[in-house]
């Protein structure tokens, strides 16, 4: 990465050209492919001990990564100012979407789902680029009027509301997103340390308020004790995932086993992996190279997204750029920490690679909204900028 300053006439005229980050949208198409095959290599042999067509999940999988694509470019040409008009609407549309989940009936004592047809609708997931627009409005006047205690009070109030719906799906992975995206936005929104220094305690005074009052559920409990007290896990239960996980990842060793080679992958040993676990099909399969070259392309987009938002136009792209680098960021981290062992088992999937509609829309959607920020910065002669 490179500062650069550009005011020639040929410099001006060449940021007047609306050009799309096409670095950003290949690397989500690498993914995509990736996926897809991943998705597979890991479906096939239990499709196919089931009497089920072998290339389902994959033939499904391809075709949510075509339409998250093409939302793609729809996101990409809407002026990301545009928003900012509908937001008490999306937010409407957001409380309604996560409420209307409480109507069906439970699938593996979760209700996260609204039934359309074959497809299952994930309001939870759509959610969290949904609040990243409507924060990064409510967030937008603190530049000229200073984060006041009033401002960031109605910010976690907004925030509160739908987190405590996905928290009662419940869906405590999607909630903990909800609250790292809030965090980081509110730091690029203008947040005083002061104020930051009074969330963590108050942060910090909630978790051991959860922990003390037993809020959280049995099987959420056993998920953390297995990652910070591995010993003490069940093997057979709370740990199982974890441990096929790591033995999966380890097996495939530098290069790995070879593609639709893995055992751990062929026999089905790991739990949820065209989803959850998506990653130890990679690392049974590619290897140390492989996993290491996914992580590679993931930083690519992290990288893109901090050079939209440092070139948006104004603050209002620069807060929604955040949020979608924070929402992919924890994502990243979470997922793939998972399956290594460094992270709790809280079901969330990876970006562009996991099995599934709603996030792969939803993530699709997010890049393209932050495309049209690139599409649309600023070109002031003699401006510095990265490139």
């Amino acid at each position: 990465m490179a500062l650069i300053a550009r005011s020639s006439p040929a410099a001006v005229s060449d940021r007047r050209r609306p050009t799309p980050d096409v670095i950003l949208f290949l690397a989500m198409v690498v993914l995509s492919a990736l996926g897809v095959l991943m998705v597979y290599s890991a479906s096939r042999g239990r499709l196919e001990a089931r009497g089920l067509d072998p290339t389902g999940e994959m033939v499904d999988q391809a075709i949510f990564a075509a339409v998250g694509l093409v939302l793609f470019f729809v996101a990409s040409f809407i002026d990301y100012r545009e928003w900012r008009n509908v937001t008490p609407f999306i937010y409407i549309a957001t409380l309604t979407a996560l409420g209307v989940v409480f109507l069906f009936d439970p699938v593996a004592n979760a209700q996260r789902w609204i039934p359309l047809g074959s497809y299952q609708l994930q309001p939870a997931e759509f959610a969290k680029a949904a609040m990243i627009l409507v924060l990064a409005s409510v967030l937008v006047p603190a530049k000229e009027e200073g984060m006041s205690w009033r401002r960031l009070t109605q910010t976690l109030v907004i925030v509160a509301i739908p987190a405590v719906l996905i928290y009662l799906e419940p869906d405590l992975g999607t909630m903990l997103v909800f609250a790292f995206i809030t965090l980081v936005m509110l730091f690029i929104g203008g947040t005083t340390f002061r104020q930051l220094t009074v969330l963590m305690a108050a942060a910090g005074a909630g978790i051991l308020a959860i922990w003390k009052l037993e809020v959280l559920k049995d099987y959420q409990i056993e998920r953390l004790q297995s990652v910070f007290n591995p010993s003490a896990a069940d093997p057979l239960g709370a740990a199982y995932n974890r441990i096929q996980s790591e033995i999966a990842i380890g097996s495939g060793g530098f290069f790995g086993k070879g593609l639709f080679l893995g055992t751990q992958t062929n026999l089905d040993f790991v739990p949820a992996q065209t989803t959850d676990f998506i990653f130890t099909a990679v690392g049974e399969q590619l290897g140390f190279v492989g996993g290491a070259l996914v992580l590679l392309v993931y930083a690519v987009i992290m990288w893109r997204l901090v050079v939209i938002g440092v070139n948006a136009r104004d603050r209002y792209g620069v807060l929604v750029v955040a949020g979608i680098a924070a929402m992919f960021a924890f994502h990243i981290y979470v997922n793939i920490g998972m399956t290594v062992g460094i992270a709790p088992v809280t079901g969330l999937p990876l970006p562009f690679m996991s099995a599934g509609g709603s996030t792969f829309v939803t993530m699709a959607i997010s890049l393209g909204v932050a495309n049209s920020v690139w599409l649309r910065r600023s070109p002031v002669p003699g401006e510095t900028y990265i490139v």
